[in-house]
């Protein structure tokens, strides 16, 4: 999986993320309108 930040406003639109941060893995949303936690992030990478 890559991980790359992204800060255009446009391109962060184009997943449908309307807050920041977002966290999207593999083309799919993660999380997004605030920070989760080591172990969110852990559990749907599933690591």
């Amino acid at each position: 999986m890559t991980i790359t930040k992204v800060i255009d406003p446009v391109d962060i639109m184009k997943y449908g993320v309307m807050s920041t941060p977002g966290l999207v893995g593999d083309e799919k949303i993660i999380s997004y309108g605030r920070v989760p936690t080591p172990g969110e992030i852990k559990a749907k990478l599933n690591l």
